[in-house]
């Protein structure tokens, strides 16, 4: 079964860690408009895709044998101090400096791949890095319906005000060709979980690549994060992220939506969305159960092959 799971973050590592139990056949697509951090850094340095999530979904899918973990733990490490190289993540530089000297940062990441024992593959979403624009209310004093552009993913993400769209810098961006074909010849396409306005939407801004989303034959599945984001999802219900979903790709048929059952207050009305955008929904348990907002792996894994098999909504 061929699998392509979109987003960034936190957030599509845990959906990463989760289907690399399901199937072999696991391809990311990961956004790269990420300006914070060590990410950031690099990028304003050398111009470089921002390495970041890319890097977090290459460690999602490495190997569990010695090997795999050993490298893991490296391209996770971040230096210490307050020298030139504080903060930056051995992965990002790993990336980075493969992508410069090899001048394909596709070949860069199937080569860190190689070395963690991935059997799947890693994409970004474009080959070039972007920058995201948000349309954002509540920022001005008095005016609470007046909209603020504001700019870049970290200052979207922890906005104090309600996002209201997104868009991309450059405006119609080249996809990554690689990402095109495995959304066309994928059996499933999964979104989210993770940071809507900048992780997951940004997939349906990238003409090429949208387009693909709308003509495969692939069913498409939605998972619903377990609580809202502060700043970028503030308030959210469940409800509103298939809303905010319809409103940037009104003609994306959605198949399946996932949810984490102790997060629905409204199992109806989550139903009703659902319905809207073409979908059955699917309650499942999906939390750690530590009382922290994250998915725990195993749960999550047997949740989507019993989608993927049809068990959960026949």
């Amino acid at each position: 079964m061929k699998v392509v799971a979109l987003g960034g973050g936190h957030g599509l590592a845990a959906s990463l860690e989760a289907l690399r139990h399901v199937t072999p056949d696991l391809t990311a697509v990961v956004t790269v408009a990420d300006d914070g951090g060590s990410s950031g850094r690099l990028r304003e340095e050398l111009d470089a895709l921002p390495p970041g999530d890319l890097r977090m979904a290459l460690a999602a899918m490495a190997g569990d044998d010695d090997w795999g973990r050993t490298w893991k733990r490296l391209l996770q490490h971040r230096f210490s101090g307050d020298g030139p190289l504080a903060g930056h993540a051995v992965g990002n530089l790993l990336l980075t400096g493969l992508a410069e000297s090899t001048g394909d940062p596709v070949l860069a990441l199937d080569l860190v791949a190689q070395v963690l024992g991935v059997t799947g593959r890693v994409l970004p979403m474009s080959p070039v890095p972007l920058e995201i624009c948000a349309e954002v209310v509540g920022l001005v004093p008095g005016a609470p319906s007046d909209v603020t552009e504001v700019v870049g993913q970290v200052a979207v993400a922890t906005t104090p005000g309600k996002v209201a769209a997104v868009q991309l810098r450059p405006a119609n961006p080249p996809a990554c060709k690689e990402a095109v074909r495995a959304v066309e010849e994928a059996d499933w396409i999964v979104f989210g979980p993770g940071s809507w306005f900048t992780s997951v939407l940004p997939h349906l801004l990238v003409p090429d690549l949208r387009d693909a989303l709308h003509r495969t034959s692939a069913r498409r599945l939605v998972a619903l994060n377990l609580a809202p984001q502060v700043g970028e999802t503030d308030g959210f219900s469940p409800e509103a992220y298939l809303d905010v979903l319809a409103a940037h790709a009104p003609d994306l048929r959605i198949d399946v939506v996932l949810a984490d059952q102790s997060m629905v207050v409204d199992t109806r009305g989550l139903m009703a969305a659902a319905q809207s955008v073409g979908g059955r929904l699917v309650l499942s348990p999906l939390a750690l159960g530590d009382g922290t907002p994250r998915h725990d792996p195993e749960r999550l894994a047997r949740a989507y092959e019993e989608v993927f098999r049809g068990v959960a909504w026949q």
